[in-house]
């Protein structure tokens, strides 16, 4: 490594360096919000908000592990969908408290790994499960990249495909072609440039650019006057905690590989789960989306060779100050739909990919029936849209589409035997 993990760089690389990342980890930050803003067709979640709570979050996971874990947190893409499922159930409100539960369901298991270890884990979560529930994430998300390019309607504004073809295009050659830290940033590229190709093809009113001032507040969502415990969306946005505990372990094993340190032994997966859900219950807490560790982090560590937690902590407190800026704020606003569906159409694919990826990287064998089960079971009721409805007086409980599929899969791993010789 360049720089190990409490080495500190000298001030103007150091600064530079904390750029770099905070650029590779822009785009998907601000691209959560956005998405799920675009879908249901109103402000519920905020990008400067998004931004602070990430910077936040990650100087707490930092503290939680003791500097000694290089990680960045930031915006989950696997709570897309089911914060807007959660959204058409209870309303803004209840997406929050749902995902403040989800923080505590993170430091839950922390505490039991603190006790019993974390062999049970990958009992209870193995990979046929963990795959399955990735791509259900993915292509559940599809329809919204192509509602909003406009491929549903009956009559399509050739604005919208120049544009959504710019960033489609933009996006996979980066990713496919680019070097250094542009290959770990394609998403935020194809953003940009295909922004400008809406804002010379007239797209983007620029007045609330115009009229915004340098420095701005951003709107948070505060707790207890705005909160409201809603039960069905809350069993439709914390079972998917169970995925994103899984791809934390992934995080941190690949993360380990890199920098040629054991993070699930050292600080300890009870640490790092820790610092994640505190981090996810503060974001809840003040409106923001549940933190995740990033991929994105992980690659440019991967590229740079910098593992310096000098270097995380910079970016943090960058995010934090860049989230203040009016006119970045309206910038994103102004965002016409067709840019970020253009993007989405690979988030979307990479996200469905990467569950592929889990199953033949760990060579799950789909020749064991009980493998077949449970996958294809998963895929159809996270993908048909399945509701199962509870009502009992006047209690009416319903867990739809990914939290029934991931509650499902675990039930049928643990109760189906691998043979017919087992009890």
């Amino acid at each position: 490594m360049i720089y190990g993990i409490r080495d500190k760089p000298p001030i103007v690389e150091w600064i530079l360096l904390s750029l770099q990342r905070l650029c590779a980890i822009f785009g998907a930050t601000m691209l959560v919000p956005i998405v799920v803003n675009t879908t249901v067709g109103e402000p519920v979640l905020s990008v400067p908000v998004a931004l602070i709570t990430s910077g936040i979050g990650t100087i707490i996971y930092i503290l939680c592990t003791k500097g000694k874990s290089p990680v960045y947190l930031g915006s989950s893409f696997a709570f897309i969908a089911p914060m807007i499922a959660g959204f058409a159930l209870g309303g803004k409100a209840s997406i929050f408290s749902a995902l403040m539960v989800v923080g505590l369901v993170y430091v839950a298991i922390s505490l039991i790994i603190r006790v019993t270890g974390n062999e049970w884990i990958n009992k209870l979560l193995p990979p046929v499960i963990v795959g399955p529930m990735i791509m259900v994430i993915g292509l559940c998300l599809a329809p919204t990249a192509i509602e909003e390019i406009g491929l549903n309607l009956e009559v399509i504004p050739w604005q919208n495909i120049i544009v959504a073809l710019v960033a489609f295009l933009t996006t996979a050659v980066v990713a496919i072609r680019g070097k250094g830290v542009l290959k770990v940033i394609p998403f935020l590229i194809g953003i940009i440039v295909s922004y400008i190709v809406a804002a010379l093809l007239g797209m983007v009113d620029f007045s609330g650019f115009l009229a915004a001032n340098i420095f701005e507040v951003p709107e948070f969502y505060m707790p207890i006057v705005n909160y409201d415990f809603n039960a069905a969306a809350m069993l439709t946005i914390v079972p998917i905690a169970i995925v994103t505990i899984v791809e934390h372990i992934g995080d941190h094993k690949v993360l380990g590989e890199i920098i040629g340190r054991d993070l699930i032994e050292d600080p300890g997966l009870n640490w790092t789960l820790l610092g994640d859900g505190l981090a996810t219950f503060v974001a809840a807490l003040f409106g923001g989306p549940a933190n995740t560790t990033y991929g994105e982090n992980t690659s440019v560590v991967g590229l740079t060779r910098v593992a310096s937690v000098y270097v995380i902590v910079v970016t943090a407190l960058m995010a934090i100050l860049v989230a203040f800026s009016g006119h970045l704020t309206a910038l994103l606003a102004a965002m016409p739909n067709p840019v970020i569906g253009g993007v989405a159409i690979l988030l979307y694919g990479f996200i469905a990919v990467n569950g592929i990826k889990i199953l033949i990287n760990e060579k799950v064998d789909f020749n064991n029936n009980k493998n077949i089960v449970i996958a294809s079971t998963m895929l159809v009721l996270g993908l048909g849209g399945a509701t199962l409805s509870i009502i009992q007086g006047n209690l009416s409980v319903s867990i739809s589409g990914m939290a029934l599929a991931a509650i499902v899969g675990v039930i049928l791993n643990l109760c189906i035997p691998e043979s017919k010789e087992d009890n």
